[in-house]
């Protein structure tokens, strides 16, 4: 399994036979399958072996390839880990589906069935960072935009960040949020805003009752990577007049459901 000996075959343009093509996909099939037992944490042999339905002798000769290869690596007498090519291939993976481009297509389909203005952010300290704003069509332009930055505690993706936050740091957040906000804005007093952001962290979804921009509502649901962390949040926003409570509560499922889908193909929940 030389990855020089495959490139120099290739490149001589040789013809294979059916048969080889088959053996071949097999062979890779095979060598996927491996990797996924070990991932599981199956790191023996004969474990291997047996949920792959092969000889040991022929898993031995397997392992051995990608252990040679560097995408597995034997530790004696605790079995087979997943090896360093793994390592690096996953971190490319990461760098090369950045979490704007994976959003975007859920984004502007949301956008599409909703006819409202979409926005993704991530925190930047105590604060949230625009990163895409996908326009409406309700005829309204927000001052929203890609590179600002709102306060945190009073938006509602900037809400959604701070549910896996601990409830001590909520008040610190929000008596900042109140130094930055407009005058115009409607931020909720403090004893009306523990308890509904405590009521969103378990709903799934937060709600900005104008509470960051006079006239605007909105709502927001985070966004998990692969080991569970919030590290981007979706909104809704519409002016108030298409934004009533009833159909807020209405859209909270969809977006949930859209931050949801974007979470999986970060990798979360798999």
């Amino acid at each position: 399994m030389n990855r020089n000996t495959a490139l120099a075959t290739d490149d001589d343009g040789d013809q294979l036979s059916d048969s080889q093509k088959v053996m071949g996909t097999q062979t890779l099939v095979r060598g996927l399958a491996l990797l996924e037992c070990v991932a599981d944490g199956v790191s023996y042999v004969k474990g291997i072996s047996s949920r792959l339905g092969t000889r040991r002798s022929t898993t031995h000769r397997m392992l051995s390839s990608l252990v040679a290869e560097g995408y597995l690596h034997h530790v004696p007498y605790r079995g087979y880990t997943l090896g360093p090519q793994l390592i690096r291939l996953g971190a490319r993976a990461l760098e090369q589906r950045p979490v704007v481009g994976i959003a975007r297509p859920h984004l502007e389909a949301l956008a599409r069935r909703t006819a409202d203005t979409v926005h993704l952010g991530v925190r930047d300290g105590t604060r949230v960072l625009y990163l895409e704003k996908i326009p409406g069509m309700r005829g309204l332009e927000m001052r929203s935009r890609i590179g600002q930055q709102m306060p945190l505690a009073l938006t509602s993706l900037g809400k959604t960040m701070m549910f896996g936050m601990p409830k001590d740091r909520w008040r610190e957040l929000y008596d900042e949020g109140l130094t930055m906000v407009s005058g115009e804005a409607r931020p909720l007093p403090w004893a009306e805003y523990e308890p509904q952001l405590e009521a969103a962290r378990v709903r799934g979804w937060a709600y900005d009752f104008e509470e960051n921009e006079l006239g605007v509502r909105c709502i927001g649901a985070p966004v998990h990577d692969i080991s569970g962390a919030i590290v981007a949040s979706i909104s809704i926003a519409s002016p108030v007049f298409y934004m009533s409570e009833d159909r807020m509560a209405e859209l909270g499922p969809q977006l949930r459901a859209t931050a949801d889908a974007i979470s999986r193909e970060l990798g979360w929940g798999s």
